[in-house]
């Protein structure tokens, strides 16, 4: 069978292609499979390439990994999904139980499954704000709150990055009596920095703005000194939790499992039910993932994982500052390492993947032009052996490069 395609839209696919590669913003699918190393940690095979050392991953505490919780998902695996909506036939209890679970988790009245942390995000978002509303953003944050804040119709102010004194002009600017969402994130995704929450919350207060922060970076690393806190995220690690309006958050990161939530007041999810369109017209979250995210929320707030995960962020950030690398100044497990010209990016990665280490290059849009990065994620279950390789590794292509 042959696909036909007018000369037009072949002409502008080919063209649209031909950019992306003229301007090293091309981007390739890899094969990638995840096991057990030889020499402890995880390993992935990567393209055909094997035991490759894996700093790409999101999975922070090695969760998705666990016997434990794989053996408690497998059991419960009766049906592959509930094929229905919530508000049709796809409410399962277990859905009920972890909602409960993650409310008591971010000490808020209530909390609501999404299938997806991106979906919980325009949902939330999209709901709140219409042609009234004003929304202050971190020019830094994450393509779904942007896709949100599009979406929604709002006028959008974007404030320079965790940068107090221009978010307060911006807000200031804004007629009082108009809607204000303030919204921003708990650990940036590519930055790896934490965001300025205790002035951010003051000027919330001070302007009467509701406050959305995206946790999905900070969620179970992160959180207060108490013990009913613990891993409880960001806004808990900065002691606002109780000034924050609205957290999303993700299953799929520190927890090791999928899907995406919002916890929050008990009317908030009841208009999330009845007008979040991200909500409703998608199919409910399988029970077996709910069992999974069940299953995980003990074993990650035990907090013998973050210990080990802190180890392995410290000894990398001091390893690849001594060798010169520009960092950031990151405080968490997300550490970019700042390249600037992207094909300069593209080749440090392709070259450390052929020396047994996988990182990928970050380019525009997802990042600023100029701004390429190699984006490392640390996780607990990465071995010091494998992240001693690793530095020798940036090392050694970093000097040849001329980066370092």
């Amino acid at each position: 069978m042959v696909f036909k395609q007018t000369n037009n839209y072949r002409n502008f696919i080919e063209s649209e292609l031909a950019k992306l590669a003229k301007n090293n913003l091309y981007r390739r699918l890899k094969l990638i499979s995840v096991e057990k190393g030889r020499r402890g940690g995880t390993t992935a095979t990567v393209d055909g390439k094997d035991n490759i050392i894996n700093l790409c991953s999101n999975d922070y505490l090695g969760l998705s990994h666990n016997h434990k919780i794989l053996r408690k998902t497998i059991l419960s695996l009766k049906q592959i999904s509930q094929c229905s909506s919530r508000l049709i036939a796809g409410n399962d209890p277990t859905l009920i139980e972890l909602e409960e679970q993650l409310a008591e988790h971010r000490a808020t009245e209530t909390s609501l499954v999404y299938p997806t942390g991106y979906m919980a995000n325009l949902g939330v978002i999209t709901t709140l704000a219409d042609k009234f509303t004003t929304i202050i953003s971190d020019e830094l944050n994450h393509a779904s709150i942007i896709d949100g804040c599009r979406l929604s119709g709002a006028k959008i102010k974007v404030f320079r990055h965790n940068d107090m004194q221009d978010l307060e002009q911006s807000i200031q600017s804004i007629p009082s009596k108009r809607k204000k969402i303030l919204v921003t994130e708990g650990v940036f995704s590519m930055d790896g920095d934490i965001s300025n929450l205790q002035q951010i919350c003051n000027l919330a207060k001070e302007h009467n703005a509701i406050t959305v922060i995206d946790d999905a970076h900070g969620d179970f690393i992160f959180g207060g000194s108490s013990a009913s806190s613990r891993f409880s995220g960001v806004p808990s690690y900065l002691g606002v939790n109780n000034d924050i309006d609205i957290h999303t958050g993700s299953l799929s990161k520190g927890l090791g499992c999928f899907g995406g939530y919002i916890a929050s007041t008990r009317q908030t999810r009841e208009l999330l039910i009845n007008k979040s369109r991200q909500f409703i017209y998608t199919s409910a979250l399988p029970k077996h993932l709910c069992i999974s995210a069940l299953a995980a929320c003990p074993v990650a707030t035990k907090g013998n994982l973050q210990q080990k995960l802190f180890e392995n962020i410290e000894f990398v950030f001091r390893k690849l500052s001594q060798c010169g690398f520009k960092l950031n100044g990151s405080r968490s497990q997300i550490i970019p390492v700042i390249i600037g010209q992207e094909k300069i990016a593209l080749e440090f990665s392709n070259q450390l993947l052929d020396n047994g280490v996988f990182v990928q290059a970050v380019r525009y849009p997802t990042v600023k032009k100029g701004s390429a990065r190699l984006r490392i994620s640390l996780t607990a279950l990465n071995s010091k052996i494998q992240l001693r390789s690793a530095v020798d590794t940036f090392e050694m292509v970093g000097k040849k490069l001329k980066v370092i």
